[in-house]
């Protein structure tokens, strides 16, 4: 008997998806995130990986696949953008790990919460990024804590669109 079963996921409320959301949609933030700064100079407010492996850990209420997740999107991002391969695999990887935790604990169907716990994770990685860059890289790296915190809101506001598109597309048990 297989202890992640229908019924132990339904009284988890754990959801599944269909097998081309969990392609599509990882691609498409991959994709807009390297492409949209190019065309959009305030493109940089954002961060749709981040947005999507804190939905799909939060949902999955599963550490090891937000985990592995943000670190695959991260190292993805990096290398399609001027970053140094891994910051953004580390940092994503954290707030993965730190997004499924917190969904295997609380209720993460409240909406709100959502919000915060992306707008948090978001600080969380960009204080990770200042870090990596600064202190383990000794590079100087052009920061603002007001551009990071208007990020952060940004990445809010993005999931708080697609968070409940997102969830129309649950397969139904």
């Amino acid at each position: 008997m297989s202890v992640l079963g229908a019924d132990h996921r339904r009284d988890m409320g754990i959801h599944s998806y269909p097998v081309l959301v969990y392609a599509m949609t990882p691609l498409a933030a991959l994709v807009l995130q390297a492409l949209l700064p190019r065309y959009l100079r305030g493109y940089a407010w954002f961060d749709l990986p981040l947005v999507v492996t804190v939905y799909f850990a939060l949902v999955r209420r599963d550490p090891i696949q937000g985990m592995l997740m943000g670190g695959s999107l991260g190292i993805f991002e990096d290398a399609l953008t001027h970053h140094a391969i891994g910051v953004n695999g580390i940092a994503k990887t954290v707030a993965g790990f730190l997004a499924g935790s917190v969904g295997v604990r609380i209720d993460v169907e409240n909406h709100t919460i959502r919000l915060m716990l992306t707008f948090l994770l978001s600080l969380l990685c960009s204080a990770i990024y200042v870090f990596i860059y600064r202190i383990l890289l000794g590079l100087e790296l052009e920061w603002s804590w007001l551009a990071e915190l208007m990020k952060a809101v940004g990445n809010s506001a993005i999931a708080a669109v697609l968070f409940p598109l997102l969830d129309r597309t649950q397969i139904k048990e």
